[in-house]
């Protein structure tokens, strides 16, 4: 493998979270700015079908685990502890329930660890006993009992033949007892039952587990996005236009960056061929392969010879052949679009030749420092307020889209600055220049020092747009930052205003999270609402890093919840990610993503249906 990998943005994000810009993890977990307790993850369910449902309910405190740090998703839940997950799982509808004075279960003593949960179930209509006053608390529950109970107290009426639902959803309908018929009719209507891995197999007589439980929960939960937590695979009764394997779509940006760190996809003629192949027969449309990273190009440049001194990356597998060139060639012959991905922006590595030729090109904080920590990496960040800076930027973009027959360009809000930075002396004497004398503000974080700065840096963006569409109109100009509000405060890149003013032709908002509250929240912010009624707006998901792979089921929640909210696609980081560093499940996985595309479509393409227009 090669150089290990620190990804981009919010992936810049992998500096460290609770500094400001998190490992990817910890971005997963929170919103960039507001810290947060850690989510809890037990050992035994990374990778678990439930994994998702599972860890948000520990989170809420509804089900918990065992000391060693495990869950144990496969073992019986009994009576009593059914109980108590129902009364903390659904406080309105046990406090809802008329005061009743509780039945005394003659095996259940006042001072059993469950009694007062027992009590507020069965008041409620979750739960009841048996003859003769008997609850059986530590009796394991099946699977009928789970669906009945859940019916019962949150009040689920069949609408339709219960005969016709039950017989046609379930295979081993006939083993229905007939108590909990009506009431799993009911429960089926409303999408809460979750059968795994059969979809079609109830099992009702089977014990619960603990995941079978937590799914059922969570699909209960309605009116919160815990709906979503459950893989639409495993639901019955699931509406087909829910489920993330079909899609109605004509035109879809299906994506994936390739890069260069933990991936050996750019490093190999034959497997960048076979790869991209590959991705193509899994109707995926679109590749983003980085050009710019660690403060060298990836193709032979011209520019980069001049400025710093080598034409390409020097790592091994570079050498004597022109990646982008293959990358085009085969893409196209494979109908991917290419857009080159310009990964690392105005930033570079401390120790590169870009700086030591160029040391005057750097900007700095108050104190002079230049270092900006990205993990263990030491970064500094050229000087977008620099002519000399902004034109080897605008050289190295131009010389790409002259060279070769790309389909666009993307940058990210690496083409932006750290909010710490800015205080070098050519950037001060502009802003003096501007100021009547004043020197900027010590607060970094200034409104006005921000706005100044971030506008200068638009400045620069809009420059490089015009210049890329003087030479190749019809190439697009993508974006792929974290959400606004982190972009702009932190990296002083203001996208929003980028893309009201026309400067961008597609969108992809990074999202990398794992709680979906927090994913679907920022779909549904107001500048990106905005953006999708101009624009192409896509979503890059985090698929995994290479000591940590996404659960394919929140990879499906994921895209669901772009779909259903009319996205124009999604984009995953990164390739090796997405199944090859699972050994063990390989084929699995692959299966998964393929799963997510059911035919070929076109990706929306903003420049090409101006053009069109115009034509018109």
């Amino acid at each position: 493998m090669h150089k290990i990998y620190r990804p981009r943005s919010p992936l810049t994000f992998f500096t460290t979270f609770l500094t400001a810009i998190a490992m990817v993890i910890a971005a997963g977990l929170m919103t960039p700015t507001t810290a947060q307790t850690s989510p809890t993850k037990f050992k035994d369910v990374q990778g678990h079908w439930a994994q998702n449902c599972i860890e948000n309910l520990a989170d809420q405190k509804i089900i918990s685990g065992y000391p060693d740090g495990s869950f144990r998703p496969s073992a019986p839940v009994t009576r009593a502890e059914f109980a108590a997950m129902v009364v903390k799982a659904f406080p309105g509808a046990v406090n809802a329930a008329l005061p009743t004075a509780p039945i005394r279960f003659s095996d259940v003593a006042t001072n059993y660890w469950a009694a007062q949960s027992i009590d507020k179930a069965s008041g409620a209509g979750f739960m009841s006993g048996y003859p003769g006053r008997i609850f059986r608390p530590a009796q394991n529950i099946p699977r009928a009992q789970v669906l009945v109970a859940l019916a019962g107290g949150l009040g689920y009426k069949a609408a339709q033949p219960v005969a016709t639902t039950l017989s046609a959803n379930f295979n081993d309908a006939q083993a229905i007892p007939d108590y909990a018929r009506n009431a799993i009719a009911a429960a089926t209507e409303k999408q809460i039952v979750v059968n795994y891995p059969n979809v079609k197999s109830l099992n009702p007589n089977q014990m619960a587990t603990r995941a079978d439980v937590a799914a059922a929960i969570c699909r209960s939960r309605a009116g919160s996005d815990q709906l979503a937590l459950v893989p639409t695979q495993y639901i019955a009764s699931n509406k087909p236009q829910s489920q993330p394997q079909s899609t109605n779509k004509t035109s879809e940006i299906r994506g994936v960056w390739l890069t260069n760190v933990d991936s050996e996809i750019l490093f190999s003629r034959d497997r960048l061929k076979n790869d991209l192949q590959d991705l193509a027969n899994l109707k995926f449309n679109t590749v983003y392969p980085t050009v710019w990273n660690w403060g060298h190009t990836l193709y032979p440049s011209e520019v980069a010879k001049k400025v710093i001194g080598t034409e390409v990356d020097p790592t091994p597998g570079l050498q004597g052949r022109d990646m982008l060139a293959e990358a085009v060639a085969e893409g196209h012959r494979n109908n991917l679009a290419v857009i080159p991905w310009f990964e690392f922006g105005f930033m570079a590595p401390a120790e590169s030749d870009l700086v030591a030729r160029h040391p005057d090109w750097l900007t700095t904080r108050q104190d002079g420092s230049t270092i900006w920590a990205e993990g263990k990496h030491s970064r500094v960040w050229l000087n977008p307020f620099q002519p000399e800076v902004q034109q080897f930027m605008i050289d190295l973009v131009t010389e790409i889209v002259t060279k070769y027959d790309i389909d666009g360009i993307q940058f990210d809000d690496h083409f932006g600055l750290p909010a710490q930075f800015g205080y070098d002396p050519i950037t001060v004497k502009l802003y003096q220049q501007e100021h009547q004398g004043q020197k900027p503000p010590s607060d970094p974080k200034d409104a006005e020092w921000t706005r100044w700065r971030a506008d200068k840096i638009t400045a620069v963006f809009a420059r490089t747009f015009e210049a890329i569409k003087a030479r190749k109109p019809k190439t697009i100009v993508s974006l792929s930052p974290n959400p606004q509000k982190f972009s702009y405060e932190e990296f002083l890149a203001d996208w929003a205003t980028w893309e009201r003013r026309g400067l961008v032709e597609e969108l992809l908002l990074q999202i990398y999270r794992t709680d979906l509250n927090t994913f679907i929240s920022e779909l549904d912010q107001p500048e990106v609402r905005a953006a999708k009624q101009h624009i192409p707006v896509a979503i890059g998901i985090l698929a995994g890093l290479k000591d940590r792979l996404m659960p394919t089921p929140q990879i499906q929640a994921q895209v669901q919840a772009v779909r259903d909210r009319d996205f124009k696609g999604v984009s995953f980081f990164y390739y090796e990610t997405m199944w090859n560093f699972d050994t063990n499940n390989v084929a699995r996985r692959k299966t998964a993503f393929q799963n997510l595309f059911a035919s070929n479509v076109t990706r929306p393409n903003l420049v090409q249906e101006q053009a069109v227009k115009t034509e018109g």
